[in-house]
């Protein structure tokens, strides 16, 4: 291989086609996919990966929690199988504490990609199943205190050997979770995005070498690492500290903390979460790969948020987080709904930066990832259905202008799912979908709304899992912002009686009689409302968004 770096324009061409491979293998899994979760709502993500197992390239429309999670994927297969790795093998794997995932219903699958017998990287992607067994239906509901209940635990295993697939390994996946005709199809959108990714990227490989691909691939990561070096180097150098906390972990642990001590000199920057709590029984630990992911996230929104994800990021900051703490937790630890952990690390982070960063930083959002299921028997088939869902809410405040109503924020960026795929693929009314009055916090910019959304079964009885964060501590202000509303979940019956449910909601059955609620959170404001002007009030006004008590309140009498 030639020292010589690659010349600029060369450089930018490559990095186009390997970013139009992972848009095609996205769009291919979205379209091949047989689950709402991902046709709809497209919770899953594409990369390429070189032989080391750096990851190089993310699609455009992945989201940002699996960063680090196919790049632990495509590490461990390198590391486990080393030179026994072959052309035509696909691996497998889910596993936060051996297989690199962040919780178990992410399913990661790689393949290799050859030239002649030298190994040139990898094509990942990962889906968010509907379900993966467990406990509890759709894998995703709270109580559960140990990863053994959470669902099936895959190591990294070969699915594909040397092009031929391993059909016993797929039945003992497809047994042991519920829908296995649903959870097929998504496998082999996974597959068939694999095939075509190794396709393209062989390809590529062909047209220019081998040699000139892995000089790519090194010198991606390589910009990619000064770029973020570079705009590290403007922050002032400094120790910048906050903290938050959890509602609580669904089994009586309450107020978890996030402690985070940010450490800036020149170039160099580490995040101590030291002084964090302890893992917790309930399901909202982090590996230490997730908190990877929302830190390289932050950062990246904070600094520099057109620069590549990939494995540069990752190597220009440094994470002290001790193991055995909620933000690196060790086996048995339970990890399901780790998301909302991922979502409060953002918001420490953005806190800390508040007052160095004021013109980047956001109120916090809703902090959450407000996830629903339901799951019954459908009437007219006699056939089991599990309906997940993760909700958006609100999104924070910023210097020049409102925060975005009803949104998944930050590391996620799954759709909201539309009211006719519910009506149309499960036995369910949804009889409100509507933004929440007065749920974003007051600020010279306003926090987003949240959500609230009301789901009757008909014709049978369902089961209803719900998981919510800033339940109770609501999503605070920034720079003198007031906080939004915090989320809620409650049972309406026919006669409009209403009974609150908690916030981590477990095998509540819901009759025809009685619709389930979600309420998220909203978010907070930016800036003091004083500050707030006279067309933007009126537009508050005018959009039936907002009570005039709730005007009066936060912007003077003035506003009555």
């Amino acid at each position: 291989m030639s020292d010589l770096t690659l010349d600029p324009i060369s450089l930018e061409i490559t990095w186009s086609g390997l970013k139009s491979i992972t848009d095609e293998c996205f769009l291919t899994l979205m379209r091949s996919a047989f689950s709402t979760n991902v046709k709809e709502r497209h919770d899953h993500s594409t990369a390429i990966a070189d032989a080391q197992g750096r990851l190089i390239v993310q699609a455009e429309q992945a989201l940002p929690i699996h960063l680090a999670s196919m790049g632990g994927l495509v590490r461990h297969i390198v590391e486990r199988y080393g030179d026994t790795i072959a052309p035509g093998d696909m691996f497998i794997g889910n596993d936060p504490h051996v297989a690199g995932g962040t919780h178990l219903p992410d399913i990661n699958m790689a393949m290799p990609v050859f030239d002649g017998a030298r190994l040139v990287g990898f094509v990942a992607n990962i889906v968010h199943h509907a379900d993966v067994g467990g406990a509890a239906v759709g894998s995703m509901s709270g109580g559960l205190n140990e990863i053994y209940k959470e669902g099936l635990r895959i190591p990294i295993v070969r699915l594909y050997r040397k092009g031929e697939v391993q059909d016993d390994i797929l039945r003992l996946l497809l047994l042991n979770m519920r829908l296995p005709d649903e959870r097929r199809g998504d496998l082999n959108a996974q597959i068939a995005a694999c095939k075509l990714g190794v396709g393209r990227l062989s390809d590529m490989v062909a047209r220019h070498g081998a040699d000139y691909i892995c000089r790519a691939f090194d010198e991606i990561i390589q910009r990619t690492k000064m770029r973020m070096q570079s705009a590290i180097s403007s922050l002032p150098d400094g120790t910048y500290a906050y903290e938050d906390v959890m509602d609580d972990d669904g089994l009586g642990t309450e107020d978890i903390l996030i402690k985070l001590e940010i450490r800036k000199a020149g170039e160099a920057i580490a995040f101590d979460f030291t002084g964090s709590d302890p893992q917790m029984p309930g399901n909202f630990n982090l590996t230490l790969n997730g908190t990877q992911s929302a830190v390289c996230y932050s950062l990246k929104a904070l600094l520099d948020p057109d620069v590549p994800n990939n494995h540069g990021v990752i190597d220009s900051v440094e994470i002290i987080a001790p193991e055995g703490s909620v933000v690196n937790c060790v086996p048995p630890a339970a990890v399901a709904l780790r998301l909302n952990t991922s979502q409060r690390l953002v918001d420490v982070i953005l806190g800390a930066f508040a007052e160095v960063l004021p013109e980047r930083v956001i109120g916090a959002a809703n902090g959450a990832n407000t996830s629903a299921v339901f799951a019954g028997i459908n009437p007219e088939t006699g056939q089991q259905y599990v309906y997940l869902e993760t909700l958006g809410g609100g999104m924070g405040g910023r210097m020049t202008k409102d925060g975005k109503d009803g949104v998944q924020v930050h590391i996620t960026n799954t759709s909201n799912l539309p009211v006719e795929a519910i009506e149309m693929e499960y036995p369910l009314r949804v009889e409100e979908y509507a933004l929440i009055e007065d749920s974003g916090g007051a600020g010279k910019h306003r926090g987003g709304m949240g959500i609230r959304r009301s789901i009757r079964p008909i014709g049978h009885e369902c089961e209803f899992n719900g998981v919510g964060e800033r339940f109770r501590h609501a999503p605070w202000g920034v720079l003198g912002g007031q906080a939004g509303a915090p989320g809620r979940f409650f049972l309406r019956d026919n006669d409009g009686s209403e009974r609150s449910l908690p916030p981590k909601a477990s095998c509540i059955r819901v009759p025809p009689s009685t619709a389930a609620v979600i309420e998220t959170p909203g978010a907070g404001g930016y800036g003091d409302p004083k500050d707030r002007t006279e067309d933007l009030r009126e537009e508050d006004r005018r959009s039936g968004k907002f009570s005039e008590t709730y005007l009066k309140d936060a912007y003077g009498a003035e506003c009555a």
